[in-house]
């Protein structure tokens, strides 16, 4: 694994200034859930606007924001945006205007994100990961948690994305190098859902009604979470039929995979929006380290 004292020399000889040893910042797993979220003023929103509120009082203000969102899948590589200006990416349909007209400009951190491109390293290789300067920018699962929390939008955002084509451990993998970034100054934000089937979605239920394979298959998560036996999470795919249903496709399972893997040892977890949305997504979020 990479030395992150080699890392502050590399940094400093790329000239990222800004860049700087800190306190340690605590590690995020958010259930983004649907991207109404972001615009209506109910729990959901309320509890990230909160975080955001807290995060700020308690711990030093990040110097970038790194966020794993669920919604950029990559085949043959992992990626890190390296744009100046991400552009807000509005990648849904069927959403009131409202929605499409919300833009989230925080700025990039080009410099610093090849400079990470170069220390990480892609999960069973010694290859670099790669860096995109104009594909890319903050998808929905970026923007629809980081705007309630840091409505300012100045503090940089950088988002890596998932190679789809990796096995689950490899993410786990990649999340274990992240971790010392958290006391370079980064906070580090995971951005899907432990159970996510939009076909089964039932759009008028109760926040606390969900399928029985829903609640068994969250459980189960938070079972291995409790017991901090986070690289158990990888493995997800062994609990069978309860894991195809909780997951027909597994992208919105795989954030917390990175957000587990920045995790130390000594961190207990804190859950909040520990319910269900339209009895089939799980909102339950997790913070380590604050």
């Amino acid at each position: 694994m990479t030395q992150w004292n080699d890392f502050s020399q590399a940094a400093s000889q790329a000239g990222i200034q800004s860049l700087r040893p800190s306190a340690r910042l605590p590690v995020l797993f958010l259930g983004h859930g649907s991207p109404m979220n972001a615009i209506e003023d109910k729990p959901y929103r309320q509890s990230w606007q909160a975080l955001g509120t807290e995060l700020l009082q308690k711990h030093e203000r990040p110097q970038l924001i790194v966020c794993i969102s669920a919604h950029w899948l990559t085949q043959g590589g992992w990626f890190l945006t390296g744009m100046s200006d991400p552009r807000t990416i509005h990648d849904f349909g069927g959403f009131p205007q409202e929605l499409f007209d919300q833009q989230y400009p925080a700025p990039g951190a080009p410099v610093v994100a090849r400079a990470l491109a170069e220390q990480l390293q892609t999960p069973g290789s010694q290859a670099p990961l790669g860096v995109d300067t104009h594909e890319w920018g903050l998808d929905h699962g970026t923007w629809s948690v980081l705007k309630p929390m840091f409505p300012a939008a100045d503090i940089p955002v950088v988002q890596l994305s998932m190679d789809y084509s990796r096995p689950p451990a490899e993410h786990f993998a990649l999340g274990q190098q992240l971790r010392a970034l958290r006391e370079q100054g980064v906070l580090l934000v995971g951005s899907g859902n432990i159970v996510h089937n939009l076909r089964a979605m039932q759009r008028t239920a109760a926040p606390n009604q969900a399928y029985d394979w829903a609640i068994d298959f969250d459980q189960q998560m938070k079972a291995m979470i409790d017991a901090r036996d986070l690289a158990a999470l990888a493995d997800f795919q062994s609990l069978g039929a309860v894991a195809q249903m909780a997951h027909p496709t597994h992208e919105h399972f795989l954030p917390l995979l990175y957000a587990a893997g920045a995790v130390h040892a000594d961190e207990a977890p804190r859950y909040f929006n520990d319910d269900y949305q339209g009895a089939a997504i799980a909102m339950r979020s997790v913070v380590w380290g604050g």
